[in-house]
């Protein structure tokens, strides 16, 4: 699996947010832990958008791991864009990667998730479907 955070952004999808005053840590910026919830809510609505409601009620996902490089920070009122796009899969582990963008489209952070299929009536991780393997690897 590649660790290139630049890879294709073919097919990104993207949400858009605005910098909220419970988004600020005590330095008045964007606190760390939001930029992994931005990214999270990304792939979700993602998730929600492409896979049919069949499939979503037969499968969960599990971030296995993060990795995110913050470059800019963020302040209150700036209008944010969260650019999400998948990557590859290696078994069980399928990859995804993100940004998060200002309005002018510099980048606050960059990051890539490794992400897991989960059953969710075991809780256990589950092979997925080859319809599945083709939306959400590359």
């Amino acid at each position: 699996m590649s660790s290139d955070l630049g890879r294709s952004r073919d097919n990104a999808f993207r949400i858009h947010l605005t910098v909220a005053a419970s988004d600020l840590d005590e330095m008045r910026h964007v606190n760390n832990v939001v930029y992994v919830q931005w990214v999270l809510q990304a792939a979700v609505a993602h998730w929600e958008t492409v896979a049919p409601a069949a499939t979503r009620a037969e499968l969960a996902w599990a971030a296995r791991r993060h990795e995110i490089d913050y470059l800019l920070p963020a302040f209150l009122g700036d209008e944010i864009m969260v650019v999400t796009w998948i990557g590859g899969a290696e078994g069980l582990t399928f990859e995804r990667f993100a940004e998060v963008r200002f309005a002018d489209g510099r980048v606050a952070a960059k990051s890539r998730t490794l992400w897991v299929p989960i059953d969710p009536r075991t809780g256990r991780p589950k092979r997925v479907s080859a319809e599945v393997r083709g939306l959400f690897s590359v």
